[in-house]
This record gives structure tokens, C-alpha cells and sequence, in this order.
């Protein structure tokens, strides 16, 4: 049975609500499109990653924010102490045991550090926003791979039912035939030639039903759907193959304005030259204000609290820290962060290109697959009609048995050509559409 090219999605909509559903519910329904898309946007393992991944990003924002802040720190020690006292002139000592204990609060707060920690959280807000696009090209991925292998499946069900119709018309001509046998109007060697021809069709149709279980089972594998689920798509009531195609330039235009790749590769030049930002600043001092409160007491003579009022103090001071020698360490963050913005505008210009390119190649690619369509619709009509006539003629007894049958060959293989470039059509037509915005549908 032939397949949709695999090449022809260079990569993987308005989102409906999915519902939940569990194996049971699932294994009663068919699923269109936009079905299935939903499904995978919520369950596919890897978007749910880059979900988790965005997630990551999320806190360590938080936690950059959170650097401007001052540090709190609460500290308290308490002690039991044991030893030996003299008693009195005697010379004697008596054993005493007695506590004592230290208490306080100790803060920091960075007051300077040469724009990092601003430059820091810069790049954080710029890493979520990655994670988000990030996400966005999965779901792309994800639904031009989804597209295709529904494809597949609805050509395998067409395929199947024509050739139904072929196999029951095989049937047809064999009854007949034994029947003329009977009669004496036809040879032997006829009857087999027909006979042998619909074990052919009947073989065909197989094949075509193992490959739309084999195709079904790829979808479901890409979907994720638990392999208990009986699983089926929804047939559309039509499959848009002739379409007016938009301009290459156009497409490349709205493509690269908006796919999400390229902008996350545009990020990526942003988050590189703030990095630099955060390297130069290693050559700033650093500028820390710091405090302590805190009391403590040791025995019971005077009273606790009395001797915790006594011992109440309090610290403020400033700290400066000069970078003098850093044994080249700030010269090689400094120099390693250029080296990453000369890569991140690398990977843009490759991103870009490898864009245009795939574009180009489906714009290529939609062109061809409509004048195929347009050529095997073309052989189909014709060679049906060729057929129903031979067929007409076979009833009759007017025709010869051979070129019936390379008659009926010839039909068959314009119905399959007809139909792969039907559905091959329809996919370039999606494909290509999508590049420009536009959500997959059928």
C-alpha cells in the first residue's frame, strides 16, 4: 500500500477543549483532527517536559528577583556549663553547674554588584520567555507529525473501500463466468484467469486493511493514547487537494516574522549579550551593607533578662570588595560571553536559512504534488471509463480475456496513483498553509 512520504514534513490551531477521557470513553469514540491535536498538546510526553522545563525557568526568575533583597539570618547557641568553684578560705571546691547562651540576627544586603544582579534577572525573564517558544515549536512539531499520520489513515480507508468495490466486482465476473462455462460459451482457461484475478484483489484488499491497522497504530503511538484503547479517526466530508498557492516570497516573509523558532533563536542573541553584561560586571566592586543585633548571658547572677538588656548590641557596617587580580577570570567570562553572542547569531542565521529552505522546499513540493493530482485524476477518469467499458464487453463476450484483465490492471493502478496523489496533495496544501500561519484543519 502506498504511503505519504515521510520527507515531505520538513519538521512536529485553534485550540478546542479536550475532555477527559477515560480508556473506556476513549475506546467509543472517533477522533478528528483537531481532536487529536488537542490530545497530544496535553499529553505528549515531551511537550509536557518542556512544560516542566518552563517551570524551572519560572522559579529561577524568582529566585533572581528575590537577589536584590537583603539576607535574614537568626542564630542562637545555648550552653551548660560544669566546673568547680573554691569554697570559701577553706581551700575546699564545691561543683556548679550554670548556663549561658548567645542570640542574635545577622542580615546582608548587596548594595552594588556592577548591574549582575539587574543583568541577571534580565536573562531570566528572557529564559522564560525561550521556554515558552520552546514549547510552541514542539506543539508545530508535533501537529504537522500529527497531520501526516492521520493522513495516512484516511488514505488507507479510501484505498480500502475502492477496492471493495473492485473485489465485489471481481466476485461479480466470476460468477459469471462459471455460469457462461456452464453454458459452454467460454473456456476453462478463462474462468481461471478471472478466478486468479480476484484472489489478486482479494490479496490487495488485505494488504490495504493490514496497513491501515499498522498506520492506526502509529498514530496512536505518536498520540500516546494507552495501546488497550480501540482506537479511529473521523473520515472529513471532503479533502481539500487544489488549493490557490501564496507566493514563496510571501510565506518565507510571515514565516520568518513569526515561527517561534526564530524568534527563540533572536532571544538567544539577547540572552548571550546580557550574559556579557553580567561578565563585565565582574570588574565592578562590590558594595555590601551588612548589620548584626544580638545579646547573650552567662550564669544566673544578675537576673537572665538583666544581663541580655546588659549585653544588647548592635552592628552596622558597609563592605567594598575591589577586583585587583582575578587571575584572568573576568577577561575569559568577558571573552567567553562575546564568543556566545557570535554563536547565538550564528544559530539565528542558520535557523533562518534552514527555515526559507524547508519553505522553499514546500511551496516545491505543493506545486508538484497538485499537478500530480491533476494528472492522476485526469488517468483515473480516463482509465475508468476504459474499464467499464472492457467490463461491459467481458459480459458480452466481445472481448478478450487478456486484455480485459490488463484493462483491469491498468484501472487499478490509476485508482492507487489517483488516490496517493490525492491525499499527498491535501498534506503539501497543509504544510504549507501552516508555514504561514494559518491552523491545520480538514
Amino acid at each position: 500500500m502506498p504511503y505519504l512520504l515521510m520527507g515531505l514534513c520538513c519538521i512536529v490551531i485553534p485550540m478546542n477543549p479536550v475532555i477527559a477521557q477515560d480508556t473506556t470513553q476513549m475506546a467509543s469514540l472517533k477522533w478528528d483532527l483537531q481532536t487529536c491535536l488537542d490530545y497530544a498538546k496535553k499529553n505528549n510526553i515531551q511537550l509536557n517536559s518542556l512544560r516542566l522545563s518552563q517551570k524551572t525557568s519560572e522559579q529561577e526568575l524568582l529566585l533572581s528577583q528575590a537577589g536584590v533583597l537583603p539576607n535574614l539570618y537568626g542564630s542562637a547557641t545555648q550552653y551548660a556549663t560544669h566546673n568547680n568553684t573554691p569554697a570559701g578560705t577553706s581551700g575546699d571546691y564545691k561543683s556548679r553547674v550554670f548556663g549561658s547562651g548567645n542570640y542574635g540576627l545577622t542580615s546582608s544586603w548587596t548594595l552594588y554588584q556592577g548591574g549582575y544582579l539587574r543583568s541577571d534577572i534580565q536573562q531570566k525573564n528572557l529564559s522564560v520567555e525561550s521556554a515558552n517558544l520552546s514549547i510552541l515549536q514542539q506543539e508545530n512539531d508535533i501537529t504537522l507529525q500529527i497531520t501526516q499520520y492521520y493522513l495516512n489513515v484516511l488514505l488507507d480507508k479510501e484505498t480500502i473501500i475502492y477496492q471493495q468495490n473492485v473485489l465485489s466486482t471481481s466476485k461479480a465476473q466470476v460468477d459469471q463466468a462459471n455460469e457462461r462455462f456452464k453454458a459452454g460459451s467460454i473456456a476453462k482457461k478463462d474462468v481461471t484467469q478471472l478466478v486468479a484475478q480476484y484472489a489478486n484483489d482479494k490479496y490487495s484488499l488485505i494488504t490495504s486493511e493490514n496497513a491501515q491497522r499498522q498506520d492506526l497504530i502509529n498514530l496512536k503511538q505518536l498520540l500516546q493514547v494507552p495501546t488497550s484503547t480501540q482506537f479511529d479517526i473521523v473520515v472529513p466530508d471532503t479533502i481539500l487537494s487544489k488549493k490557490a498557492i501564496v507566493s514563496l516570497y510571501s510565506v518565507q516573509q510571515i514565516a520568518l516574522a513569526n515561527r517561534p523558532e526564530v524568534k527563540n533563536s533572536q532571544l538567544g542573541i539577547d540572552i548571550a549579550k546580557v550574559g556579557l553584561n553580567k561578565a563585565k560586571s565582574g570588574y565592578q566592586p562590590t558594595l555590601t551593607a551588612s548589620g548584626f543585633i544580638g545579646s547573650s548571658y552567662a550564669g544566673s547572677t544578675p537576673g537572665y533578662f538583666t544581663q541580655l538588656s546588659n549585653g544588647f548590641n548592635q552592628q552596622v557596617g558597609l563592605s567594598l570588595s575591589v577586583p585587583i587580580f582575578t587571575k584572568r577570570l573576568n577577561k575569559t567570562n568577558v571573552a567567553e560571553a562575546k564568543i556566545n553572542i557570535d554563536q547565538a547569531q550564528l544559530t539565528l542565521k542558520d535557523t533562518k536559512t534552514a527555515l526559507s529552505l524547508n519553505i522553499e522546499k514546500a511551496y516545491i513540493n505543493v506545486i508538484n504534488a497538485q499537478n500530480q493530482f491533476d494528472a492522476a485524476e485526469e488517468a483515473f477518469k480516463s482509465n475508468q471509463e476504459t474499464y467499464r467499458v472492457a467490463n461491459e464487453q467481458i459480459k458480452l463476450g466481445v472481448s478478450n480475456m487478456v486484455e480485459f484483465l490488463q484493462q483491469k490492471t491498468l484501472y487499478i493502478q490509476a485508482l492507487q496513483q489517483y488516490i496517493q496523489a490525492k491525499y499527498n496533495a491535501a498534506l503539501t496544501i497543509e504544510i504549507y498553509d501552516f508555514y504561514k500561519g494559518e491552523p491545520v484543519k480538514l
